[in-house]
């Protein structure tokens, strides 16, 4: 079973890299210029769909076997949804790559398929087992969303070949970015943590009353905005959506200061611990942003806003979370795959050796200093901030996955 996930795993490592050799081919200018050109598609697919979804995916197949205690529905459903998956984004991105728009409707149609029997694997697998709780529940969630989000942009793939949609396009894009990036990647992190935290601190007993509200608030947030965009709802819509939002997050701030309350182990290491302050950070730049939406309404449609909050979310966040979790799954898996046999019959490694921890707390605060350079530049409008930022960040983050690749080889 964890071949299947260290494919994805790898896969979506290999297309980190990509993106963060190429952005230092164009010294990070590439991030101070607006993305709504081919090369913006590119580069952001690239790292959400090449790297971010790719690890989630796998991420998924693991965890489910782990919390549900039973096999996957199919490994070979599992094998072709990786082909269709992998073979439709890299389609996609040749499309956005070389402005081919049958190409972009083509891959999109096939990373679809592949994300569809994604969820159907995962479904039939949840359904089977039966077990339904915060974590299973807040996953499923996730899946679906993904299916949404790929239909979204399907179609907005398929207006570029057959103009049929009009001006409700951007609105579709719109949807596609939120239902995305905050139900898909939102309530997956979310989700795991309520597994995973607890087992990084070793901590038992703490309350269970928060991660069910957490999962509807979070729902609520991702419906209502998704709404909002493909009905044209407003700034008010937007406002008690990130309102939503921000209760959820809260509540997850919460329950996060639970499991440490009742943990048996100090530190939970470093990646998990910049987790933590990543999402204290989103807690409240969504503090300040619900403020801006209800003081300055005009303000939100502004490019810039927009440009910068995707930023702190995507990569502040959901990537400093994946990349901080990647400290622990990926010596994890790989133990297991090459002691775990061995465990006991004669002397192995023991799963901190196969990782530095010192070395991913400087990793992590890297990347986290040089997300805050870039945030500054698009704040100010400093284009240096942006390109010293995005070269330092690419930089950082090379160095920070070769040390999570060198695991492979301990």
């Amino acid at each position: 079973m964890l071949r299947l996930p260290l494919l994805f795993i790898v896969t979506g490592i290999l297309s980190f890299l990509g993106f963060h050799v190429l952005s230092l081919f164009s010294l990070g200018a590439w991030i101070g210029e607006p993305l709504r050109n081919p090369e913006g598609w590119f580069r952001i697919h690239l790292m959400v769909l090449g790297w971010g979804t790719m690890i989630a995916m796998g991420a998924v197949y693991q965890l489910m076997d782990v919390v549900l205690q039973r096999k996957l529905y199919s490994r070979k459903l599992g094998y072709l949804h990786y082909v269709c998956f992998v073979g439709g984004s890299s389609i996609l991105l040749a499309g956005f790559y070389r402005s081919e728009v049958s190409l972009i409707a083509a891959g999109g149609m096939l990373a679809w398929a592949g994300i569809c029997l994604f969820a159907w694997n995962i479904g039939q697998t949840m359904r089977l087992a039966a077990q339904w709780n915060a974590v299973t529940i807040s996953t499923a969630c996730a899946v679906g969303y993904l299916v949404l989000t790929g239909f979204l942009g399907l179609m907005m793939g398929i207006d570029f070949v057959h103009p049929i949609w009009g001006g409700i396009h951007d609105r579709l894009l719109s949807a596609h970015i939120w239902m995305g990036a905050i139900g898909w990647f939102g309530l997956l992190i979310t989700g795991f943590s309520y597994k995973m935290l607890p087992m990084f601190y070793l901590s038992h007993g703490e309350s269970a009353q928060h991660p069910p509200a957490i999962v509807l608030l979070w729902n609520l947030a991702t419906l209502l905005g998704a709404l909002q965009f493909l009905l044209g709802g407003g700034a008010f819509l937007n406002g008690v959506a990130i309102l939503l939002l921000l209760a959820a997050l809260l509540l997850y701030e919460i329950h996060m200061r639970e499991i440490r309350k009742h943990r048996h182990k100090s530190n939970p290491g470093s990646g998990i611990l910049w987790t933590i302050y990543c999402t204290r950070g989103l807690t409240a730049y969504a503090v300040v942003l619900l403020g801006l939406v209800f003081v300055l309404p005009g303000l939100f449609a502004h490019e810039k806003l927009v440009i910068l909050s995707g930023w702190l979310y995507l990569y502040g966040w959901v990537a400093m979370t994946i990349l901080g979790y990647l400290s622990k799954i990926i010596p994890f898996l790989w133990w297991t795959h090459k002691y775990g046999p061995r465990s006991g019959k004669e002397k192995v490694p023991v799963m901190n050796d196969l990782i530095h921890d010192r070395y991913v707390e400087y990793g992590m605060a890297g990347m986290c200093g040089s997300i805050l350079l870039i945030l500054l530049g698009i704040g100010v409008g400093g284009m240096a901030f942006v390109w010293i930022g995005g070269c330092l960040l690419s930089v950082c983050s090379l160095l920070y996955m070769g040390l999570i690749v060198r695991v492979f080889i301990r």
